[in-house]
């Protein structure tokens, strides 16, 4: 499942979608808005994304964290919009049978999405705006 949403990310659902009978590791990363960046202070960030490219972006790369670990189930959410310290931007989560794999796998989704897909964010400082390309 991988979708981007204003809402805020519901972990139980996200947990309850990748549990697997054959899981013997379910890992999660938790991507949240800190107070600072840089040594400023951030107020909140604004996340913006090509929606549909974005989805079909990140479908490649469960696709390929699927070819090179047994992936069972994933979960990939974004949000966008305006997000304050402490929300949920981003969660990743995979179950497979062992916790090696679990640990790579997700790893892989974050790193790349990081790196690929068009998402971007503004951070709100108490001196103004910049906008970021969320991937480095």
């Amino acid at each position: 499942m991988i979708f981007l949403t204003q809402d805020p990310i519901d972990f139980n659902a996200a947990y309850q979608h990748i549990q697997a009978g054959e899981a013997g590791a379910i890992n999660f990363f938790f991507g949240v808005v800190r107070n600072n960046t840089q040594e400023k202070s951030v107020e909140l960030l604004d996340y913006e994304a090509y929606g549909p490219m974005a989805v079909r972006e990140m479908q490649k790369i469960a696709d390929e964290a699927c070819r090179r670990w047994p992936v069972l189930k994933y979960i990939i959410i974004h949000r966008t919009g305006t997000l304050y310290i402490g929300d949920m931007a981003v969660l990743i989560g995979v179950s497979t049978p062992h916790r090696g794999d679990s640990f790579e796998a997700t790893r892989y989704i974050i790193d790349t999405i990081k790196q690929t897909v068009p998402i971007w964010k503004k951070e709100r400082f108490n001196d103004g705006d910049v906008w970021v390309n969320a991937t480095p």
